[in-house]
């Protein structure tokens, strides 16, 4: 080989590196919060993320933050304090945008994407996998959490799906059949005066039997009975029961490093205890209670998921 086309060989091999990290199709996720869109379904839906400035080498942790009903993705962010968590800890959040503001979390459940059939968990299976092609994603910390018509969704993908390996639901419960969910950890928070999804079970105080325009069906078993079936079908033994002050946390170690959670705030109404208040106009518009002050739920959850093997 002449010397020109040696020395254009080892220019072209010491551009390879450069070049695969900076392929078009595989844009790196930038810092701080970001909008962007994806078509799943023939539907273009959005999600925000938040990366921290500062993220450990190697793969990272994920938590998907599902906002309740008429809520979103920029709402879910302002109110719960994932953004200065996941500085704290280093991982990544997402915080998708339901139709309409609606998730589909199984029959008669929630508004306009229940009514026109939204597949929402290839949805929140596709934003994972997007955001993986931008950050490193540890495949075994991809979690979820959410709140109220989000909670459903979380158990929604624990039911449907295996990209969750733990999740959170908040004021929320199981909608429709979950024979065999995935082998996931759960965290379950809920107010004991919840009406819209009530703790003692039954139909909650929106609720229509699934039917009209906006369909709404929550009628479910009462939550300790809830999370009872979770930890029976996860083979848990019994649960240790821990009580401070209004909030009671009944804790499962399970095989397989599984571990179910019951977290309750005595007087806590339908809310995300901890939450930044979003104001009375917005909270009656989101049919939320005022947030309880006996527990931090992000913090709480967050604890939760670091300390999973």
């Amino acid at each position: 080989m002449s010397e020109p086309w040696r020395l254009l060989a080892a220019l072209l091999l010491l551009l390879l590196p450069v070049a695969a990290c900076t392929r078009p199709d595989r844009p790196e996720l930038p810092d701080g919060s970001h909008t962007h869109t994806i078509t799943v379904d023939g539907r273009e839906r959005a999600y925000r993320t938040y990366r921290p400035a500062a993220l450990p080498d190697g793969q990272v942790p994920l938590v998907l933050v599902l906002h309740g009903g008429a809520g979103s993705g920029a709402q879910a962010e302002r109110s719960y304090g994932w953004d200065a968590r996941a500085d704290r800890d280093g991982f990544v959040v997402v915080y998708p945008d339901g139709v309409n503001r609606s998730w589909n979390a199984g029959p008669g459940c929630c508004g306009p994407a229940t009514r026109d059939g939204v597949d929402d968990v290839a949805f929140l299976e596709a934003v994972v996998a997007e955001t993986g092609r931008g950050v490193p994603i540890d495949p075994a910390r991809v979690r979820a959490a959410g709140m109220s018509n989000g909670a459903m969704m979380a158990y929604r993908l624990a039911c449907d799906s295996t990209v969750v390996t733990a999740i959170a639901p908040v004021a929320g419960i199981v909608i429709g059949d979950c024979p065999s969910p995935a082998p996931v950890s759960v965290i379950h928070i809920h107010g004991t005066e919840d009406h819209s999804v009530p703790w003692s079970g039954g139909p909650g105080k929106r609720d229509n039997n699934g039917t009209g325009r906006v369909p709404i069906r929550i009628d479910g078993p009462p939550v300790p009975d809830l999370v009872a079936g979770w930890r029976d079908r996860a083979g848990c033994p019994p649960p240790a029961v821990h009580i401070t002050g209004a909030v009671t946390t009944t804790t499962a170690d399970c095989p397989g490093g599984r571990v179910i959670e019951l977290v309750s705030v005595a007087g806590a109404g339908h809310q995300w205890p901890g939450a930044t208040r979003s104001g009375a106009t917005a909270e009656r518009l989101l049919e939320l209670d005022p947030p309880s002050g006996a527990l931090d739920a992000t913090a709480t959850i967050a604890d939760f998921f670091s300390a999973l093997t």
